[in-house]
């Protein structure tokens, strides 16, 4: 097993220092167009964050497992050296891609996701929210293990993209210089991603790099300031509830659908998917992410597909 880092344990000291220095910041400096800091929005943030780190724990098992076994029966293997690491990462960076623009367009997985769009801020404590069902990640990297891989490999890709976010979520950095803007997934763009603002729903889904945004056409500059959270926002601090809301809005649709064509609907299609004879009824409880009003800018909407919603 290659002996890589836990980029993730040793990135903790900066996380809590830059934290720190941005709520002074605040303080020091307030901006009264920034959404900026809440005590129980940042304290709920903190609490989902370390409620995952438990329960990725727990989704690691059958992870591990699955992993290992496609490992062991792939006759590739990719030697752990100082060339190929970049180069996992790149692999590793566009399969997050897809992962995180799945996790928009499809409302089973966006009920994961939701979690980590559910705060109207936008400070470095949101990068902290994080789900705890997101076992549903795992599927998008099979393809680096089936290339030979290690999981260990994979997970310290995954840590990294992982880290290099948590530094995005702030609106204490302007725009940076051109070169950095083309090529980076920069604050401006992460801005964008967790606007609820029409213009700006299922944009800018990369990690590390926004240059698969641009190729695929999902990508889209800082304009108008933001707003922040969902297009219809929960009104709860409660971790569980965060943590929750959306699969019990797919169960409440489960229970109250009318066939099997309609259920399967609800839980594969777009979050804001109404049935063909529900159309031009209100939009239920489910439509909780972006995805509900992407649908009414369909001529805004990334080529390729997503149609759906507004940091892994």
């Amino acid at each position: 097993m290659p002996n890589l880092p836990d980029v993730v344990l040793w990135s903790i000291p900066a996380f809590v220092l830059l934290t720190v220095l941005e709520m002074v910041s605040h303080r020091i400096h307030p901006d009264e167009n920034a959404a900026g800091y809440e005590t129980k929005d940042a304290a709920t943030s903190i609490g989902m964050g370390l409620g995952s780190l438990a329960f990725d724990a727990l989704w690691k098992i059958p992870v591990v497992a699955i992993y290992t076994a496609v490992y062991e029966v792939t006759p590739l293997r990719v030697p752990v050296l100082w060339w190929t690491i970049p180069l996992m990462l790149l692999a590793q960076d566009f399969l997050y891609y897809w992962q995180h623009r799945g996790h928009h367009v499809i409302r089973i997985l966006w009920a994961c996701h939701v979690v980590h769009h559910s705060s109207r801020k936008f400070n470095l404590t949101t990068a902290l929210r994080q789900p705890w069902t997101s076992v549903t990640s795992w599927p998008f990297y099979l393809p680096m293990i089936a290339l030979g891989v290690h999981p260990a490999a994979v997970a310290f890709c995954y840590s990294l993209n992982l880290v290099y976010q948590f530094w995005i979520h702030t609106e204490r950095v302007g725009k940076l210089p051109r070169p950095f803007e083309y090529l980076l997934n920069t604050p401006s763009h992460h801005r964008v991603h967790h606007a609820s603002q029409g213009g700006y729903l299922d944009r800018n889904f990369g990690g590390i790099l926004i240059v698969w945004d641009r190729m695929f056409g999902s990508w889209v500059g800082e304009t108008d300031r933001p707003v922040y959270g969902l297009t219809k926002n929960i009104e709860t601090y409660n971790p569980l509830r965060v943590a929750t809301h959306e699969y019990a809005a797919i169960a409440r649709d489960l229970r109250a659908a009318s066939g099997w064509r309609e259920r399967a609907g609800r839980v594969f299609r777009g979050p804001g998917w109404q049935p063909g004879h529900r159309a031009t009824q209100p939009q239920p409880q489910a439509a909780h992410s972006q995805a509900a009003q992407s649908q009414a800018h369909q001529s805004q909407a990334p080529q390729g597909g997503a149609a759906p919603e507004a940091a892994a």
